[in-house]
This record gives structure tokens, sequence and C-alpha cells, in this order.
């Protein structure tokens, strides 16, 4: 290869720096991280468990520091869900417009964890809350993650029947973010619940149509869509593990489930 004409002197000696100094290859230079409202219960049944906050908080700080430039979508699930306002008999718009605030309120207490440990943090909603939030303006968003602050995006689209999955992949391909990573407490996708069935196949990878074909419960078919008309790869993973995270962006273990 030396000897070829195709041989560059420069990569070369890069290649050989990076090995010899055990660098981790970053794969992505910007990421939105999906987290779901139910991871920040931990044990409780509803609200907010401010240790799981601060564990959170603490994994993203990690790979905030290794230069990577972080978007984040919090559901609302562990406060209101709007689905389930049907139950009690309530309009859907106003159940899907408590479940927005949810989000903000999820929000406000992951960047007041992030903000304990010195991580830069912007929360920018769909919904005007000026007291708690910017407005989300699309290219003062962009600027913010160029400036190295960690942008967290509440109130969904701002638009009722609309999921917090389709908000996050919304705002993913409006960041023009590498990947999406929804952190979950499953440890991947898997051909059925691996709760009720022990036997449960696990996918490490998984194309944009068998997950559609399939039914697989990854996110709801509006997410997925545009996720496959956009070209944005998804990475589902087990949040809890304070590893997986990192690992998912820095290593080449095979670390949750990919789809492309």
């Amino acid at each position: 290869l030396k000897d070829s004409q195709d041989f560059n002197l420069e990569n070369y000696l890069l290649l050989k720096i990076v090995q010899n100094n055990h660098m981790p290859s970053l794969h992505y230079k910007r990421v939105l991280i999906k987290l779901s409202g139910e991871v920040f219960s931990g044990n409780k049944d509803f609200g907010i468990d401010y240790s799981v906050a601060s564990f959170l908080a603490n994994q993203i700080k990690e790979i905030h520091h290794k230069n990577i430039e972080i978007g984040i979508v919090i559901g609302g699930g562990n406060i209101f869900r709007g689905i389930s306002s049907k139950d009690e008999d309530m309009d859907r718009v106003s159940g899907d417009y408590i479940g927005m605030m949810a989000t903000i309120m999820n929000s406000v207490a992951l960047q007041s964890q992030l903000e304990k440990i010195n991580c830069d943090t912007r929360v920018m909603s769909a919904l005007s809350i000026r007291q708690l939030a910017e407005p989300y303006i699309r290219r003062r968003a962009t600027r913010h993650l160029e400036k190295g602050r960690i942008v967290i995006f509440g109130g969904g689209t701002g638009n009722p029947y609309f999921t917090t999955d389709t908000a996050a992949v919304l705002r993913a391909i409006e960041i023009k973010a590498d990947i999406i990573i929804k952190g979950t407490k499953v440890d991947g996708v898997y051909d059925s619940d691996p709760v009720k069935n022990l036997d449960a196949k696990k996918y490490d990878n998984l194309s944009y149509k068998e997950v559609i074909d399939n039914e697989l419960r990854v996110m709801d078919l509006t997410a997925i869509t545009l996720c496959k008309e956009n070209k944005l790869p998804i990475g589902i993973l087990d949040i809890n593990d304070k590893k997986n995270l990192k690992n998912f962006i820095f290593s080449s273990k095979i670390i949750g489930t990919k789809i492309t």
C-alpha cells in the first residue's frame, strides 16, 4: 500500500497516532436522545425520581464532554398519558396538551440536574412558556448545539395527535442529527414481549421495512415512516445501564438494536 499511488502519508500517520493513543472513533457528531417519561419515575408509580434524573444527567455529560452535540426529547408518561384520558372521558385534544406540559416539567427537571454538573443546557418548547423555556426556533436550536450547549426540546410538536416519538424524530431531522437514540427500560427490539415470553428473540439490526411489516412496537408508524423517508438511523437501548449510551456511540460492540 505504501508504494501505491493511493498512499497518503498524512492519513497514514494520523491513523497511527489514533491507534497508539487508543482514541475512540466518533461515529456520530450530533445525536438526538429520546427518553421515555416512564424512565424518569424510577421505581415510583408516577412523578419524577430525581436520583434517576441525576443518573441520566451523568450519562449525558459523559458523552457531551467528548464533543458530541446533544439534543434531547423526553416523554411525559410518568406524569400524564394523553391517550389514557379517554378512560376519564376527557377530550383527546385537551389530554394531549396536558401531556405536552408534562414533557416540559420533565425537561426542566433534567436541565436542573445537568446544570448541577456544569453542563450548559437550554430548554426549548413548542408551547409558549417563556418563564421556563425558550420558544422553539430551529436556527436558534442549531446555534445552541454548535456552541456546545445541550438542548432539551419540550412540548412535543405543539400539536395534539402526535406522540413524543414523532416529535423526537421531527426535531432530529430539523437539527440534522446523525442518529436518534431511544433510551428505554428494554435492551433492544424483540420479536415478542421478553417479559411474557422467555424465548423472545432479540434483533441486533433491523430495516425500517421489517419494523413496519412485522408491526414491531419500536415507535409509532408516523415516527418510523419519517425516519425511513429521511434515512435517519434509530438506536434502541436500555438507558438504565450506565455504560450503554457511551458504548453505543464510541464502541464497536453491538449495543441494543440499530434500525437503518
